[in-house]
C-alpha cells in the first residue's frame, strides 16, 4: 500500500516492496513541499506503476491534513508564500498582452487566459474569507 513520506523539505508518494528479503522503497511520485495529490499525480502513478495498490481517497485526506502543518510550526511557509505572490505579481505585470496576439500557439494563450481567470476567482474567494474572518474576530 502506498503512503506519503516526508524527506527533508519535500513529500513523496512511496510504496514498500520486498526484494531479496529486504524492504525497499519504490518512489512513485514527488509531491513537492506541500503534499498535493492531483489528478496528474494519479494518472502518472497509475501509468508508471499499474500494479501498485493505492488508496487515493485516503491519501488525499492525509495530504489535506499535512497541508495545515506549515502554519503550526512557524511563519516560514507564509514568508515563502508572500515572496511567491510578489514574484507572480511582477511576472503578470511584465506580461505584454499585445505580444500575446502575435503568438503562434493560440491554445497556449487560451490556457493563460483561463489560468488568470481561475487565479482571479481563487483570490476573490480567499479575500472574501479573510474579510469575513476579520469581521468575526472583531465582533467577538
Amino acid at each position: 500500500m502506498a503512503f506519503i513520506r516526508k524527506r527533508g523539505e519535500c513529500y513523496y508518494l512511496v510504496h514498500n516492496v520486498r526484494k531479496n528479503g529486504r524492504v525497499r522503497q519504490l518512489h512513485l511520485a514527488r509531491l513537492g513541499r506541500r503534499p498535493r495529490i492531483s489528478d496528474d499525480v494519479i494518472r502518472g502513478v497509475t501509468t508508471r506503476h499499474p500494479f501498485v495498490e493505492v488508496d487515493w481517497k485516503g491519501l488525499r485526506e492525509k495530504a489535506s491534513r499535512e497541508l495545515i502543518r506549515p502554519f503550526e510550526n512557524d511563519s516560514r511557509y507564509l514568508h515563502e508564500l508572500l515572496s511567491n505572490i510578489r514574484n507572480l505579481h511582477l511576472d503578470i505585470g511584465d506580461l505584454h498582452l499585445p505580444v500575446l496576439a502575435m503568438t503562434q500557439d493560440r491554445e497556449l494563450v487560451r490556457q493563460l487566459a483561463s489560468s488568470l481567470k481561475l487565479l482571479r476567482s481563487t483570490l476573490d474567494v480567499k479575500l472574501h474569507q479573510l474579510r469575513r474572518g476579520k469581521t468575526q474576530a472583531y465582533s467577538a
